[in-house]
């Protein structure tokens, strides 16, 4: 695989497409982790999402790993697919992680990713890795995206000098 400029943006533009299937599987993401943590989480939109995207894409340095990630998700096939589980899970999981950002959001990120990718499931003509990159695009921007009421407040633990 060779990324140059010319291929993150193609890959920009196809995790930018993806919204109308990944912005459903962040909703319920959040509205099943609302209820599990007895808490409120907005909804996210077809257009913040793809504003975050952008963000996402054009912060270089995050964009050239989160393109290869994606890349590599989109080819991946293994025959029977359950032998491949192991390698789409790390990929997932890394890719959610490197989305969502910093700590703790990467280890929430990484958390997210395998509840989403229990409930996402791709159909038989998609490549193994594809229901995968779903769910680690959902897990990554949900955690970058506001709506959760803990990241809209200032943390307790903050100490000033």
């Amino acid at each position: 695989m060779e990324l140059t400029p010319d291929r993150v943006a193609t890959e920009r533009d196809w995790v930018a497409a993806r919204a109308d299937t990944v912005v459903p599987i962040i909703n319920d993401v959040r509205a099943e982790l609302g209820v599990a943590f007895e808490t409120d989480v907005d909804p996210v939109t077809d257009g913040q999402y793809r504003d975050e995207v952008d963000a996402v894409f054009a912060d270089g340095d995050l964009a050239v790993n989160v393109a290869a990630l994606v890349a590599i998700l989109r080819d991946l096939d293994v025959q029977d697919d359950y032998p491949g589980f192991v390698v789409d899970e790390i990929l997932g999981r890394e890719l959610a992680a490197t989305i969502a950002g910093t700590q703790p959001l990467r280890t929430l990120g990484e958390a997210t990713f395998h509840y989403a990718d229990v409930h996402v499931h791709g159909g038989t003509d998609e490549m193994a890795g594809v229901d995968d990159l779903e769910a680690a695009l959902a897990a990554g921007f949900q955690e970058r995206l506001p709506g959760w009421n803990w990241t809209e407040r200032e943390s307790p633990f903050g100490v000033e000098r």
